[in-house]
């Protein structure tokens, strides 16, 4: 492992000393958060949770991160202290924790089939929501205030006003919606219809259909490229990545790209030009580059089997991925010196044990 911080380290040895980020690592098993200080490699932390951490995520505008545990609640971790300032009860079946753009509002569902949306300020539950079915996904748009929640057994989208928690309206889309996107500007949102090969584009202020893109395969988990010009979209069944052009509601890719063994995760860079993704499954473990201009590969690099989640540091210098009961390192600067090499390894730096069946992953912008 000293020889790998070596390799990486003579490979970036031009780069200015790393910033001291903190990677929040939720241990589902361990009823845990470890906490990883991405200078020195270093578990800085662990800070015990309810039964069943599942989800990570930093509050914009905030040095507060949102946890949710399947067991009925979500954690807010605050910094400095590292510590739980509050727990926000859900429910039974706590699942899909959505926070909104501006830091305001969060959200989840339980198995009641209810939306709990929670004032971030007051660190607790400001409605319950009753709206049934099998929610999927929840996501807020840009506005932060209109929330959007997928239903599966509907096969439909429920539009929430979050301010008064009051429903706006819902439309019928494809089989089994699911992860959803919306793009900058509020003006269309994409699902992912899980159940067939479809993704439905929907308008978001008319809460009308604008189209169903039909895919090679089922759609599963997808990122939009932070310019919105594009939306990326992982098929686990058939390994194959998607290209979306979102402006047009098109299909850009004749023959999808190879992305390897069932694709689980995936984050691109703050320049839209690449793309990291996370392949799973027990003959997966790859974090594979791939140059979305020229739409072509750029290396891979296998960290072990099943890993759950991905993240890339807010510099972009690191990848860290969720693996077996441990945090992988990855630097982000390839092997050979030119760039965009085809087959080029990405250094694997380090990995820092964690705790027992590491789910999620986050690195907030802010430094410890």
């Amino acid at each position: 492992m000293l020889a790998l911080v070596s390799l990486a380290g003579a490979c970036t040895k031009k780069l200015p000393a790393p910033k001291p980020y903190l990677a929040f690592v939720a241990n589902q098993e361990s009823n845990t958060v470890a906490v990883v200080n991405l200078a020195s490699f270093r578990l800085v932390r662990s800070i015990a949770t309810p039964p069943g951490p599942a989800q990570a995520i930093a509050r914009p505008n905030s040095h507060e991160l949102y946890v949710l545990s399947e067991s009925g609640s979500v954690s807010v971790i605050a910094d400095p202290g590292l510590q739980i300032a509050a727990t926000i009860p859900i429910g039974a079946g706590a699942a899909n924790l959505a926070l909104a753009p501006d830091g305001s509002r969060a959200a989840a569902t339980n198995s009641a089939g209810e939306v709990v949306i929670i004032d971030c300020a007051s660190r607790s539950a400001a409605a319950h929501l009753k709206l049934g079915g099998e929610l999927d996904a929840l996501m807020f748009a840009p506005d932060s205030k209109t929330l959007v929640a997928a239903d599966q057994a509907g096969n439909r989208l429920v539009f929430v006003d979050a301010p008064t928690a009051k429903v706006l309206g819902e439309v019928q889309v494809g089989k089994q919606p699911g992860p959803m996107a919306i793009l900058p500007d509020g003006s269309k949102l994409f699902v992912a219809d899980t159940g067939e090969a479809k993704i439905s584009a929907v308008d978001l202020a008319s809460r009308q259909v604008l189209s169903h893109l039909e895919l090679a395969s089922n759609p599963a988990e997808m990122v939009l490229k932070p310019d919105g010009g594009e939306l990326l979209v992982f098929s686990r069944d058939s390994g194959t990545l998607t290209i979306i052009d979102t402006f047009h509601d098109d299909v850009e890719e004749d023959r999808p790209i190879s992305t390897g063994k069932s694709p689980v995760a995936g984050v691109a860079t703050h320049d839209s030009a690449t793309l990291y993704i996370l392949n799973g499954g027990p003959e997966g473990g790859l974090v594979q580059g791939i140059d979305l201009q020229n739409r072509a590969p750029i290396g891979a690099t296998y960290v072990g089997s099943e890993p759950t989640a991905i993240a890339l540091t807010p510099d972009e210098r690191y990848l860290a991925v969720t693996i077996g009961s441990s945090l992988a390192v990855l630097s982000t600067s390839p092997l050979n010196p030119k760039p965009k090499v085809p087959g080029t390894p990405l250094p694997l730096i380090t990995t820092i044990p964690v705790g027992a069946k590491p789910v999620a992953v986050s690195i907030p912008g802010w430094v410890q």
